[in-house]
């Protein structure tokens, strides 16, 4: 599924459709730039996807505080649940380094999306 695919199929959904970025995050993502919030991406990601099965799965992303966690919620990319069911990415099984690298250009890509 290419990217625009991808978004298309997720604005579909009235739950992913609703996470936009607010002018506090547009702010932020000013102040660090999208170096940084891509080191960000990478970071949650890992921590919050990439093991086999996360502490909390299906609550261990939070709503907001973020830009990368609303692109998380937005991109059903939240939780290892969401990803199976969204992005066939099997549960039970650590993420591989291409699966990360898919994950955050895909989160950026969202984020670049809502900046315009």
């Amino acid at each position: 599924m290419t990217k625009d695919e991808a978004f298309a199929k997720l604005a579909k959904s009235k739950f992913r459709s609703r996470f936009k970025l607010a002018a506090d995050d547009l702010a932020y993502i000013e102040r660090v730039g999208l170096e940084t919030i891509r080191r960000h991406a990478e970071d949650f990601v890992r921590d919050k996807l990439g093991h086999a099965e996360p502490a909390n799965d299906g609550k261990q992303t939070p709503m907001r505080g973020h830009p990368i966690f609303k692109a998380m919620h937005g991109s059903a990319m939240c939780c290892r649940c969401c990803m199976e069911k969204w992005w066939h990415v099997k549960r039970g099984v650590p993420l591989t380094v291409a699966q990360k690298a898919k994950a955050v250009d895909f989160l950026m890509a969202w984020v670049k999306r809502r900046m315009v």
